[in-house]
């Protein structure tokens, strides 16, 4: 079967009907039990099939949602899920594709290590400390206009999403990949996709105690390395970049403890 760049979902996951097909009720609460996750595995299942490619088009909310038989903010939930794992990403007034950058590293054999070991929460922001500071001062020699402009766009929304938690984690972490990007090492931005996907999957369960304060805080922390970056200072960005993963690390201890 040849498919457009626009994908068109033809068929529901599993070759059934919606509604009014005699379905009891019971049976489609367990089909919808967790909505959220069955529009990631669908959109993840499209990918893994390649009937979705990088640069194709995801199909209209409205019509997703008749698709898989849930509503449009539970298709927005796992698009923003998506997006915080690298997934898609969206463009304002055109709709969501997948990526055309950097190739997404698998974070579920990372994921299945932290559950087997035990990654501690320290051990995650080290690691993030390793390549998201080197990254920050690459990206102060080498982003171009582009770049900064994805970067900035981030930093916007930050402040934006103030008043919903989970929304600011998504943009947190699209910041980090926007700036993991303008470092022009695919291999570095593709390590940091793969850690930043595993540290969503974390933060996400405890992102709603969080703070105005450190909101703000975080965001402020934001914008100083955007400008850091954007006005070439290396050292100064990667200063930074550090003070903030520290900054969030102590931030993550408290809404656990909350």
């Amino acid at each position: 079967m040849v498919f457009s760049r626009e994908y068109t979902v033809a068929n529901a996951p599993d070759g059934g009907t919606r509604s009014s097909n005699g379905d009891s009720v019971e049976s489609q609460k367990r089909q919808r039990g967790d909505s959220t996750e069955h529009v990631i595995e669908h959109v993840r299942r499209l990918i893994a099939n390649g009937d979705l490619k990088p640069g194709d088009r995801l199909p209209a909310e409205r019509d997703l949602a008749t698709q898989l038989g849930v509503s449009r903010p539970t298709i927005r939930a796992g698009l923003r899920g998506l997006a915080a794992m690298g997934v898609v990403h969206s463009r304002h007034g055109s709709g969501t594709y997948i990526p055309t950058g950097p190739p997404r590293l698998d974070s579920e054999p990372l994921s299945f290590l932290a559950a087997l070991h035990g990654f501690t929460r320290d051990e995650m922001y080290e690691a993030r400390r390793v390549l998201e500071v080197s990254a920050a001062g690459l990206a102060a020699e080498r982003s171009t206009a582009e770049h900064l402009a994805s970067i900035a766009e981030e930093v916007a929304s930050l402040f934006a999403a103030m008043n919903d938690p989970q929304d600011f984690l998504v943009h947190d972490i699209r910041f980090h990949r926007a700036v993991a990007s303008a470092s022009g090492n695919p291999i570095l931005a593709s390590l940091v996709e793969m850690v930043s996907a595993m540290y969503y999957e974390r933060r996400r369960e405890t992102a709603a105690r969080a703070t105005d304060r450190n909101l703000h805080d975080a965001a402020e922390l934001h914008r100083r390395i955007y400008q850091a970056i954007r006005s070439r200072h290396v050292e100064q960005a990667k200063q930074l970049m550090n003070e903030h993963l520290q900054h969030s690390s102590a931030f993550q201890e408290q809404e656990e403890h909350a």
